[in-house]
């Protein structure tokens, strides 16, 4: 009640914003992040009041290169112009995509069995070709322009769509590293490949600059700002039909992809 009342000195407050699942421009509400889904999350976590921080709570493996950037900028921009902090705290995993957001704070702490890192980008899929074959189906299709059928599942792999993707890789993987270096800067070690695709687990990541510390959210957060800082939890709502199973088929295709993801890092 003392919050409503003007005269009266307020609590210091920090929203907390909840990133739990993959990262992709679409899908399950609540488990998939994305710009779109986020950005009323994360203006009102800025915008609401005077708050002495922003912390993200982070637990992801990755996904979407594009949308952990559009999601990391929207923070940034906000941070800098409301001059507010910024503290990532990663639960089981940050990983690829899911650290590009850890990245996107001013400092990150880690539980001491949390895993850290996997600064690279990955394209997988499957070749169709023998498969249908074997059945007598038979592959017809037609281009205007040599690239359309770029990597098409049901033709054999060609060598020059490979070098083409692998163009595309390092393009993104550069991004990528730009990004993290800009972010950490003199907090990473110096002569440790960092950048390899590899993952650290707690303190490791710590000793490589990748984090800050082990700590946990709520003794690290009331360290900061004292006793009687609160913490103001915020996160995406799922639609009522979807909470109650209408959308059932497409989100266990989708978990197909998301459980890819996780059981890279044997979650």
């Amino acid at each position: 009640m003392k919050r409503f009342i003007p005269f009266l000195k307020q609590e210091p407050f920090v929203p907390v914003i909840r990133l739990a699942g993959t990262i992709a421009a679409s899908g399950r509400i609540g488990t998939v992040l994305s710009d779109a889904s986020l950005a009323p999350v994360i203006e009102r976590a800025f915008g609401r009041g005077k708050p002495r921080a922003v912390a993200l709570l982070l637990n992801s493996p990755g996904g979407s290169p594009a949308q952990s950037s559009l999601i990391a900028a929207r923070i940034r921009r906000l941070a800098e112009e409301k001059s507010v902090p910024v503290h990532a705290f990663v639960e089981d995993v940050a990983a690829s995509g899911g650290y590009w957001l850890a990245t996107a704070a001013d400092d990150i702490w880690l539980d001491a069995s949390s895993i850290v890192g996997s600064v690279g980008v990955i394209s997988s899929g499957f070749g169709l070709h023998d498969f249908i074959g074997r059945y007598g189906i038979e592959r017809r299709m037609h281009t205007a322009g040599r690239s359309k059928s770029l990597l098409d599942p049901f033709s054999p792999e060609k060598p020059e769509d490979v070098a083409r993707l692998r163009g595309y890789l390092d393009q993104l993987h550069a991004t990528f590293i730009a990004h993290v270096k800009s972010r950490r800067g003199d907090k990473l070690k110096d002569g440790e490949d960092l950048f390899t695709g590899d993952f650290w687990i707690g303190q490791g990541a710590v000793d490589l600059g990748l984090a800050d510390g082990v700590s946990h959210m709520v003794p690290k957060l009331k360290a900061l700002y004292g006793d009687k800082v609160r913490l103001v939890p915020l996160g995406v709502r799922r639609p009522f039909f979807q909470r109650f199973g209408a959308s059932f088929v497409n989100e266990a295709l989708a978990g197909v992809e998301d459980r890819a993801l996780w059981a890279r890092y044997g979650l």
